[in-house]
């Protein structure tokens, strides 16, 4: 990867995770004038539920938010025609190369399932600092969609059906399907992974959030539950 050189985009916090995105070195720029933000998208046409980097102008507001890969599409290659759509050829959804964006007939696309281990992007992410990788255990803010993707807030959230989570290890992007269909840490019950690769991959930066999330939950239930006094 050293004679590559690619931006890595922080997008924030999606599917319980802090989420970002590779761009070509020529796209940097955008930083400038677009902001940044990850949006989970749930095809209606049942190719799945994925986390999408979108951008909007900054002095115009999220009214202009488009799909980056959209947007990056339009600037290299021209519109996009009718009944097309673009795609992300590795099925990573955040990495916005363009020589990992074409163009495929929309009936005809079928969703790739990814393996996060040996691509560009798992690479990438896992050049980040130790500092951004344990930013993936601060206090999390579950955000809840809707059948069009579309965040819901307040009372919304509360009456959501279910919350989606991606694979903990920060390089997968291996989103649930279905509501709890990831297997949970045993130790701090809010760790979600795909398989036990990532678990086992990720074990030395979650060891600490564990071991203290661990701590933090015997103690309630200690004191939550005082013994009786005819014990």
């Amino acid at each position: 990867m050293s004679h590559i050189k690619l931006g890595i985009v922080r997008l924030g916090t999606a599917a319980g995770k802090v989420k970002y995105t590779i761009i070509d070195e020529d796209d940097i720029s955008l930083i400038e004038n677009f902001a940044f933000e990850p949006r989970v998208d749930i095809d209606r046409n049942g190719l799945g539920v994925r986390v999408y980097a979108y951008v909007y102008l900054i002095k115009e507001g999220k009214e202009t938010a488009q799909c980056l890969h959209n947007m990056l599409w339009h600037k290299y290659r021209g519109v996009i025609p009718h009944d097309f759509k673009v795609v992300h050829k590795n099925g990573i959804t955040v990495d916005n190369r363009l020589d990992n964006l074409e163009l495929t007939k929309s009936m005809n696309y079928t969703r790739i399932t990814t393996s996060c281990h040996g691509n560009l992007y798992y690479t990438a992410i896992c050049q980040l600092p130790d500092d951004l990788i344990h930013e993936q255990f601060n206090d999390r803010v579950t955000r809840t969609y809707d059948a069009n993707g579309v965040q819901s807030s307040g009372a919304e959230s509360e009456r959501s059906v279910e919350s989606l989570y991606e694979c903990r290890y920060p390089p997968c992007s291996n989103m649930e399907q279905q509501s709890g269909q990831f297997a949970v840490c045993g130790r701090c019950r809010s760790s979600r992974y795909c398989g036990n690769i990532c678990q086992q991959k990720d074990w030395s930066a979650h060891r600490k959030h564990c071991c203290r999330a661990a701590h933090v939950q015997k103690h309630s239930r200690t004191t939550a539950v005082p013994d009786s006094p005819d014990r």
